[in-house]
């Protein structure tokens, strides 16, 4: 039996699932303080400067990610079909999150060579930018080409608009909470919604991937009192999550369609 596998969830599921983040975000909202960004959070714990270049090691951290950004990007201009992608918004969720993994690598190591309120944005939005195209080209699999692609593009105006919300109130909450959602929801969708590629596990480790980089983050100067003043939390932050994308790439060379497209059904004589 062939499986329809892009028809699209209907709007009321949609409306509902919309809904429920809705009212997630804004019971976190209510029951969390404000999150003001403070000069604290521009003192990270290893601040060492080696060969002239300052916060060396939060800076040549990010390489991985412009390693791993420009492989993907270019190997996706291709139409997608080494990473044998069958719809073209799959192509440009997944052209979109590479770019943004190599805009992630300038605009951290730009920020960390002199950190403040100003360039912290160029930090954080790239990264925005990243978590939006990667939730929105889960839910393209997941749930359909047409939900996948308003969502994209909902979530990429949220992140500029989440961005812009914490440098003019001075609260971090939906930025950390824009982060932490698909952190969540991914793995939960994942046994919610059937797969349409095989390796659909490596979401998982995706996720567990940015969840433990966030927690090294928090941890900070303990790591780096822990390892003898070796390497901070920090650092260790953005090694942790340049794994993120090396699994997508390895989940995207490895996968296959587990059915039929409709379009390729059509074409059948």
């Amino acid at each position: 039996m062939v499986w329809m596998v892009n028809q699209q969830v209907t709007r009321g599921r949609r409306t509902r699932i919309w809904g429920v983040t809705f009212l997630c975000w804004l019971f976190i909202m209510l029951v969390t303080p404000k999150i003001p960004l403070s000069y604290r959070n521009h003192l990270y714990a290893d601040m060492r400067n080696f060969l002239g270049v300052p916060n060396t090691l939060n800076v040549i951290t990010n390489f991985p990610f412009l390693i791993v950004g420009v492989l993907g990007f270019v190997l996706c201009l291709g139409g997608g079909s080494f990473f044998n992608i069958r719809l073209r918004g799959e192509v440009w969720g997944w052209v979109l999150f590479y770019g943004a993994i190599v805009s992630v690598a300038f605009g951290s190591a730009y920020y960390h060579l002199r950190p403040d309120d100003n360039r912290v944005m160029l930090d954080t939005l790239p990264m925005m930018i990243a978590y939006s195209s990667l939730f929105s080209s889960f839910i393209l699999e997941r749930l359909g080409e047409r939900i996948g692609l308003s969502c994209m593009f909902s979530l990429l105006v949220l992140a500029v608009l989440s961005t812009s919300y914490a440098r003019t109130f001075n609260d971090l909450r939906l930025c950390m909470t824009f982060q932490l959602i698909p952190c969540i929801a991914i793995p939960i969708m994942t046994f919610l919604f059937p797969p349409k590629y095989t390796h659909s596990r490596y979401w998982l480790w995706i996720s567990g991937v940015c969840i433990i980089a966030k927690m090294e983050a928090l941890a900070d100067m303990k790591i780096y009192r822990a390892n003898n003043y070796i390497i901070s939390g920090h650092s260790l932050e953005h090694l942790c999550s340049a794994i993120a994308p090396i699994l997508v790439t390895v989940m995207l060379m490895q996968r296959s369609s587990r059915y039929q497209r409709l379009g390729e059904i059509k074409e059948c004589p």
